[in-house]
């Protein structure tokens, strides 16, 4: 049985970190990355994020509502081994320090719904099925619809935003299931509003309802959507203990970016990664749903197989009997597909 699919998985996912210069300079991820997410470490700014769809200098920020925005001075290029940014402070103020993570998709796709019978929403977008991401457009109906991903798999977790309006992201987890939908931008429990006409995705498609969060009338929407890849990828849920001894969560990997937000109480969007610092127990976080410089808690150890929660807190995952849901993504597999084990850290 093979533990992995994926051998060396920073060809479609890895974490970044440069310093500004105050003018424009290029930042290598070793790939052509289709999603890139930026954020300060040395100071108070935005979440900054593009992808190649939507195209460089378009700018969502994942810790409000607003609606994209043009800046010619953020990220300027997407290029064959990474990304190039302007003057802008967000992205590249001088001796400030940043981080990115970037998502590889790749293959551009189109899906004409009445065409080919997939879905009722026309979308395009680039997919990876071997990385089990993809990134989709479209324009909103208002009306009751599913749409065409391209994974080919199940998704497991989407994030959706109204690129046209001020509206809040929504976010489906498997681990919170089809009844309801979190909120990126806002550090709210989960909550029951049939964001997804409570109907599981599927290989093919996945539904969206009549709320204008996900699907206003002739509204330019983007998704970005996964599947969860053996020794690559993995989204579930796990219950807080209150302990610095805190849960165990296996992944079967070890991790090189973890996000995590509690599903049944209030609390932020926790992101961790491998290349911040980079050992146990000095883990810094950041927060999806703020603006937050580089936080110093020390709330996560990354393992060979997966992380453990060491922080009390109920915003970083240790709140006592709470359920929290995390996506996360791997710097090396427990196990290659030849046998050959990962070292802990």
């Amino acid at each position: 049985m093979a533990y992995t699919v994926i051998d060396k998985p920073s060809d479609y996912f890895t974490p970044t970190i440069y310093t500004g210069t105050g003018s424009s300079q290029s930042i290598d991820t070793g790939f052509a990355p289709d999603w890139v997410w930026i954020k300060k470490r040395s100071g108070t700014a935005n979440n900054c994020l593009y992808d190649t769809i939507r195209g460089a200098t378009k700018t969502l920020h994942s810790d409000v509502a607003n609606g994209e925005s043009t800046d010619a001075q953020l990220l300027t290029a997407f290029e064959t081994d990474g990304f190039t940014v302007g003057t802008g402070a967000n992205v590249n103020e001088s001796s400030a320090t940043f981080v990115s993570w970037n998502w590889k998709a790749g293959t551009a796709f189109t899906n004409d719904a009445s065409a080919t019978g997939v879905g009722s929403i026309d979308s395009a977008g680039s997919v990876n099925t071997d990385a089990g991401f993809s990134i989709v457009s479209w324009t909103g109906t208002g009306s009751n619809g599913t749409i065409a991903h391209g994974l080919g798999s199940v998704p497991k977790m989407i994030i959706i935003k109204d690129r046209s309006n001020t509206r809040n992201w929504q976010v489906y987890h498997v681990g919170y299931g089809n009844g309801g939908s979190g909120q990126l931008n806002l550090d709210a429990a989960f909550s029951g509003d049939g964001m997804f006409q409570s109907t599981d995705p599927t290989s093919s498609v996945f539904s969206v309802g009549t709320s204008v969060n996900a699907n206003a009338s002739s509204a330019n929407i983007i998704a970005y959507c996964f599947a969860e890849v053996k020794g690559y990828s993995k989204f579930g849920s796990y219950v807080g203990n209150g302990s610095a001894d805190g849960t165990f969560v296996y992944t079967g990997f070890k991790p090189a970016w973890v996000m995590m937000k509690a599903s049944s109480a209030s609390g932020n969007w926790g992101m961790f990664d491998n290349k911040r610092i980079g050992y146990n127990v000095k883990n810094y976080n950041f927060r999806a749903d703020q603006n937050n410089a580089e936080g110093t808690d020390d709330a996560i150890d990354i393992l060979s197989s997966g992380f453990k929660i060491r922080s009390t807190s109920g915003g970083f995952g240790g709140g006592s009997g709470t359920t929290y849901i995390y996506m996360c993504f791997a710097e090396s597999p427990f196990t290659t597909s030849t046998g050959i084990p990962t070292t802990a850290r």
